[in-house]
């Protein structure tokens, strides 16, 4: 490893992939080459390398490097927080009386067309020279891959570009190949976010804003010639547009939109989560209660056969993470919303514990040490806030939180209060990453904020939390 890192030489014999098609569904057509997968496989030592690369590589791109609004594949960054720092400019647009449109971009193929010279200009630019980027060079020339089904193999094939799939460095190297896309967005005036090959793009307006929907049209103009020069294409199938805000001002910009050949939708999936054109994120929720059943339904049939602790386990792998997947976007929604999930964990605590189906459920969770659904929402946004004032949140969140100086000496003093915003609505302005989060964390006891480390701060929260909840 060292040898390797010295001289700048990446070893041949770690080059070579293996490809193995796994059809992506069982009940689909087999002699269908489209509905299969590839997966690419690396040898081990390789990825070790390529671990130690990785370390070093972040550490110096972390901190002067990356784009700000990036998070994919960056420590401290999640689609939780992509999806937490839209949603608080949504829900800051709609309490101002104001119009949101929502643009996702969609990339054909993106990993496996980047260019390997422009990728290592890309590289030079950020000053990584001498034995560092010839050990770039070398990782990324004269790479091979064959395929290889049960006991036959084909020959081996060249690869000339993409990043290495199922390598450890491709991530973070397609990052640095996108870094110029942010300021080809900023020039426009557009706000975006994106993680890896997912970028959306949105703005502000208002009804009779032509200006800004003409930004935005030439915005996505710009994207894709600066995408056609470095060998990437916009799929433009996959793309998908969401007007958020009333539904009386979104009838009033339709014009506009079809004029520009955007066709919005009533509803878009963003990073695995449904937003709607109202926020209200019923849809998504709906959708979280109709896969769980249909998991808790097959655990249910198996639970006789299983242990306690075997069943729990089935049950956080299948229904809780489902549960707590992006939950902290949900929070400021009134508990009719949420109560299909509240439903969903009540199931699953009656399925794992054998309870009969008129038994209350509050013992049972309490017995569990399961947090109710409403209680987990703020645990998560109060995790986040947490994680923002000590340095372990992005940045694009942090930036959100101010600190409560009060202007004479007060006992409210260094007491680490935050600076709630004002705001118009309930529904949407207090519902904001801005104004939620420094409220909740407000009401927590001293010694809770004053907490020295994110594990404490857990344990303690959790606590906190449970007595609320049951006490």
């Amino acid at each position: 490893m060292n040898c390797s890192l010295q001289t700048g030489v990446f070893p041949a014999a770690f080059k070579r992939a293996v490809v193995r098609p796994l059809l992506k569904k069982s009940n689909l057509d087999f002699n269908e080459l489209n509905n299969y997968r590839p997966v690419s496989n690396l040898p081990f030592l390789s990825k070790i390398l390529e671990k130690l690369v990785l370390n070093q590589l972040n550490d110096f791109i972390n901190t002067n490097v990356l784009e700000k609004f990036q998070s994919g594949f960056r420590v401290n960054h999640s689609t939780e927080t992509t999806l937490l720092k839209i949603l608080n400019d949504f829900r800051v647009n709609y309490d101002k009386q104001k119009l949101t449109v929502l643009v996702l971009l969609d990339l054909s193929a993106a990993f496996d067309t980047v260019d390997h010279t422009i990728l290592l200009t890309r590289l030079q630019q950020i000053g990584l020279s001498g034995a560092v980027h010839r050990w770039f060079t070398s990782y990324l020339t004269d790479r091979t891959f064959m395929v290889s089904l049960d006991t036959c193999s084909s020959r081996v094939h060249g690869i000339t570009c993409g990043v290495p799939q199922g390598s450890i460095l491709g991530p973070v190297l397609f990052n640095l190949y996108m870094l110029p896309l942010g300021s080809v967005i900023r020039r426009h005036g557009v706000n975006f976010h994106s993680y890896a090959d997912d970028t959306q793009l949105y703005i502000s307006v208002s009804p009779d804003d032509s200006r800004s929907m003409d930004a935005l049209f030439n915005c996505i103009l710009d994207i894709e010639s600066w995408m056609a020069e470095n060998f990437l294409q916009l799929n433009q199938d996959k793309t998908e547009v969401l007007v958020i805000g009333p539904e009386a001002q979104r009838e009033k910009l339709l014009p506009k939109l079809q004029s520009l050949s955007f066709n919005p939708s009533e509803q878009v999936k963003n990073l695995g989560v449904i937003f709607d054109s109202e926020l209200t994120f019923i849809p998504h929720i709906k959708n979280i209660t109709k896969i769980g059943f249909y998991h808790l339904k097959n655990i249910a049939r198996v639970r006789p056969i299983l242990s306690r602790a075997n069943t729990e386990t089935l049950m956080h792998a299948f229904i809780t993470s489902r549960i707590d997947y992006c939950n902290a976007l949900l929070s400021g929604l009134p508990k009719k919303s949420i109560s299909g999930l509240q439903i969903l964990q009540n199931s699953a605590a009656r399925v794992l514990m054998k309870t009969r189906r008129r038994e209350h459920m509050t013992p049972v969770l309490e017995s569990l040490h399961w947090l109710p659904v409403c209680f987990r929402i703020n645990f998560k946004v109060l995790l986040m806030v947490f994680k923002c004032l000590n340095g372990l949140g992005p940045s694009y969140l942090s930036e959100l939180l101010l600190q409560y100086e009060p202007s004479r000496t007060l006992r409210s003093s260094g007491r680490r209060l935050l600076v709630i915003p004002k705001v118009r609505t309930q529904t949407h302005g207090e519902a904001s990453f801005q104004c939620y989060g420094p409220r909740l964390w407000n009401e927590l006891p001293e010694d809770l904020r004053a907490a020295e480390n994110v594990h404490v701060f857990k344990s303690r929260l959790k606590t906190h939390l449970f007595r609320l909840a049951f006490i």
